[in-house]
């Protein structure tokens, strides 16, 4: 074979590998700055949050940054030279898809897993605003968890209604709601009186028997702890934006509106962080590429969960990177900076 002929092949050959380097996909998943949305703003529709009810708001100042992480779908696939280049840009990473998408699950589940994530993170942070302002009263009610999408609840039950009676039989704990449901026989109809979105309903379950137990009859749901409380509070969120990480900034949000005085002080700024009911802040995904995101759009101040000041490694900001472990730590630090009162509040690094 002439030199000419070997240099064609060897050209085709890595005109080949080339190729199939940038179409055949490896298991990693891209993480990326994602967009914020300032959740004290309003769009075209309304406020992002929006308090009725009777519950008093207030002026707020500033902008107050929810920060996000633009990640690959489930539906979609990473190339190696994507990964390579992703990895290696400044806050931003490649990492196993395993990790960030358990393996033996459809795309349907993690959607539905990532959707009631980020109901409960909005029930939280309502709750915990709530609480920390002392001024309206919260009461711990029995609630539907999860629904089986092939279950005799779905789309009968809801994640999150309030139940309040069984066939007419009031239930105050979630112990006397499974007491009520483990009573009855397979095929029965259970009748629940529930409130959801603020409204009375009253909704028919027939039980089916359990795969572990043919004898045991389920409704095809689960219950929890859930919360009641009169001022109604709902988002405007886009539904694509999930999980659990917008928590704290929802209840920051909420606290900023329903009371008085000036809590960012006309500054921008921006967090993460889930929470609890109870105002426990906690560790989340993606903070490097959320803290990239939120200096892009303008922040100067930075609200990190304290697990994840550690993870914050070397990369390079201008804003005050604030360590909080609470609702009310993010309310007193924020306070303190109003105040000149710097040198007080707990930073990463």
């Amino acid at each position: 074979m002439s030199r000419n002929a070997v240099a064609i092949v060897s050209s085709l050959l890595f005109a080949v590998l080339a190729a199939l380097l940038v179409v055949t996909p490896v298991p990693y998943v891209t993480w990326r700055p994602g967009q914020t949305i300032d959740v004290l703003g309003s769009t075209d529709s309304g406020p992002i949050i929006e308090i009725s009810g009777g519950l008093p708001t207030h002026p707020t100042d500033g902008r107050l940054l929810m920060t996000t992480v633009s990640a690959t779908r489930v539906d979609s696939s990473v190339s190696l030279p994507e990964a390579v280049f992703v990895y290696l840009a400044k806050g931003s990473d490649a990492i196993p898809r395993e990790v960030y998408y358990p393996p033996g699950k459809s795309i349907e589940q993690v959607r539905a897993e990532a959707t009631l994530q980020m109901d409960h993170s909005r029930t939280y942070a309502t709750v915990a605003a709530l609480r920390a302002t002392e001024g309206t009263r919260v009461e711990e009610v029995p609630s539907v968890g999860t629904v089986s999408l092939a279950g005799p609840a779905a789309d009968k039950l809801l994640p999150g209604d309030l139940i309040e009676a069984v066939d007419g039989e009031p239930v105050d704990t979630v112990d006397a709601l499974e007491r009520l449901v483990s009573r009855r026989s397979v095929g029965d109809t259970l009748t629940f009186s529930l409130q959801r979105d603020g409204r009375q309903r009253t909704v028919a379950v027939t039980t089916v028997a359990s795969n572990s137990d043919p004898r045991r009859a389920v409704a095809g749901a689960t219950w929890t702890v859930g919360y009641a409380f009169s001022p109604q509070v709902s988002f405007g969120i886009d539904q694509a934006v999930t999980g659990p990480s917008a928590g704290l900034v929802f209840a920051l949000g909420i606290f900023d509106r329903i009371t008085e005085g000036e809590l960012l002080g006309g500054k921008v700024v921006a967090g993460t962080g889930s929470i609890n009911a109870n105002g426990r802040v906690g560790p989340i995904g993606g903070i490097r590429e959320k803290i990239t995101g939120a200096e892009r759009d303008g922040a100067t101040i930075f609200l990190v969960p304290e697990r994840n000041c550690l993870d914050i490694g070397d990369l390079e900001t201008d804003m005050v990177l604030i360590r909080v472990a609470t609702l009310k730590d993010a309310v007193a630090s924020l306070q303190l900076i109003n105040e000149g009162s710097t040198a007080e509040v707990p930073t990463c690094g």
